[in-house]
């Protein structure tokens, strides 16, 4: 199962020739590549896979799928119980 999560560009940076993001999913922080959205700029949100920036977002679509993912998490956690 794939899964691909939106995050919000906090930075941007070079690395190894590479336009890495510093990104924020609801408070947690982490690098990804920005390659592939050359179009990534500060304050944009992104989905992002296996660390790298598969699409920009706008801030509707990330609170839709961060709201989404949240009720999975409140299902599998009720499964669990």
């Amino acid at each position: 199962m794939c899964l691909a999560v939106p995050g919000r560009v906090l930075e941007i940076s070079e690395e190894g020739g590479l336009v890495m993001g510093l990104i924020d999913y609801a408070g947690t922080r982490n690098k990804a590549c920005l390659t592939y959205t050359p179009e990534a700029d500060v304050g944009d949100y992104v989905i992002v896979h296996a660390g790298f920036a598969l699409q920009v977002l706008n801030e509707e679509e990330a609170a839709s799928s961060l709201k989404e993912l949240g009720r999975l998490a409140e299902i599998m956690e009720k499964d669990n119980s």
